[in-house]
């Protein structure tokens, strides 16, 4: 794991959030489930953004330190997320975001027939807010999400997820729509009950800055081992083993 150049205050971190880099221009961290990423009509105050601006501006009361969006996650998605500590910055992710690297986890019923592959669709927002794909380019965003299968027990599928491109929910609509829902997706699924099983394990940029490469990895939530029989210790800096 890349060293933090700015001290991380462990006694500040806010509860569903770990810190896992800062400088003076990026702050990366391992959000935990059921944390908005941002705010939402329903939701300002608790989120991942105003939590760690509240975090970066402790003990400087008179801190005008602001954080911006660079990316986000569903609510029930847990993982790594990036916040620029300025607009130019963020602005340097948007022009080279198609370039970064960004692993997920996901467990999802059944056993696929096709062991990787890529899936490919337009998506649309219906307006129960629900995504699906559709035929029309013109009525769609395209999406495309490539998948390897890493492990399997009977009922269920372990799949490593490169998402190569980052339209809402398109993880969950592609896999949903190929017959294999994510466990615990409450959304794209029926009779699910419990966290969602999708894990934003890694990412890969370069740095907006110095173009430094960078890269992080994130411990693959405790759950997830429950599907599957012991294979050797997974977590952040060991490669993980499905």
């Amino acid at each position: 794991m890349i060293k933090s150049k700015i001290k991380i205050r462990s006694k500040y971190v806010p509860a569903g959030i770990s810190i896992l880099y800062e400088d003076r221009d990026i702050i990366v961290i391992d959000k935990s489930s059921g944390l908005l990423s941002v705010k939402a009509k329903y939701e300002k105050e608790k989120t991942a953004h105003q939590l760690l601006i509240n975090y970066v501006r402790k003990g400087n009361p008179r801190a005008k330190v602001n954080l911006f969006v660079v990316h986000r996650l569903d609510r029930e998605t847990s993982g790594v997320l990036v916040f620029a500590k300025s607009f130019k910055i963020r602005e340097k992710f948007a022009s080279q975001w198609d370039e970064v690297e960004k692993k997920y986890l996901a467990i999802v019923h059944g056993n696929l027939t096709k062991k990787s592959g890529i899936i490919e669709s337009y998506l649309a927002e219906a307006d129960d807010y629900l995504m699906h794909s559709v035929e029309n380019p013109k009525e769609g965003k395209f999406a495309k999400t490539k998948y390897t299968v890493k492990n399997e027990s009977k009922n269920y599928s372990l799949l490593e997820i490169d998402l190569l491109t980052g339209k809402k929910n398109q993880i969950r609509v592609h896999l949903s729509e190929h017959g294999h829902p994510i466990v615990g997706d409450l959304k794209y699924s029926e009779n699910e009950r419990g966290r969602l099983a999708l894990h934003a394990f890694s990412i890969k940029f370069k740095h907006p800055f110095n173009n430094e490469e960078m890269g992080f990895e994130t411990k693959i939530p405790e759950f997830f081992t429950n599907y599957f029989k012991p294979q050797g210790e997974v977590g952040s800096r060991k490669k993980p083993r499905y």
